[in-house]
């Protein structure tokens, strides 16, 4: 009766491919390329991962990628559909803000931070990216920003006040 399945590490995982870059090196003779490759990966409810691969063949990259990424997985904290709070990461030039949307928004974003919140598991949110577009940078801002996330229930016993005082807007509307 009770029948479970083995589930490969690869399946249960949302990998997206961010970016494939060709690097060089130069060296005394010439130009030496590799292949970078930016992996996230997510489970879709609020864990997630960032991995980076180099190697002279693209393949490759991605496999070491693909390996960092479910290696560097953290847990991040969601609100339902969308995150508790407005948040926002830096890192070197680019800055990304992320604001927490109503349901049915959707995930307003471009890119790199659009596949990073879809692998986390983000389905109502409001983005921008108020600094550089370079895309290395832009998704270790989201991871950043992310990781700063903290709990409602945590955040009101710091402060000395409910939980629900915390809430969106919208939830606090509905409830009166």
């Amino acid at each position: 009766m009770e029948q479970m399945e083995y589930q490969p590490l690869e399946q249960q995982y949302d990998e997206r491919v961010i970016e494939i870059a060709r690097v060089a090196k130069v060296v005394k003779g010439g130009r030496r390329f590799q292949f970078r490759v930016t992996v996230v990966t997510g489970d879709n409810h609020g864990k997630i991962g960032i991995g980076i691969g180099k190697a002279n063949a693209v393949p490759d990259a991605m496999r070491k990628a693909t390996e960092r990424a479910h290696k560097n997985m953290h847990q991040v904290t969601l609100a339902n559909t969308t995150i508790p709070h407005e948040v926002t990461g830096r890192t070197a030039g680019a800055i990304i803000l992320l604001k927490p949307a109503s349901p049915g928004t959707g995930v307003i974003a471009a890119g790199a931070v659009r596949a990073v919140l879809e692998a986390a598991g983000v389905r109502d949110i409001l983005t921008k990216n108020l600094g550089s577009s370079n895309v290395l940078n832009v998704v270790k801002a989201t991871f950043e920003a992310l990781g700063q996330l903290k709990s409602p229930e945590v955040e009101a016993a710091h402060r000395g006040k409910l939980a629900k005082d915390l809430a969106p807007y919208w939830e606090r509307r509905n409830n009166g």
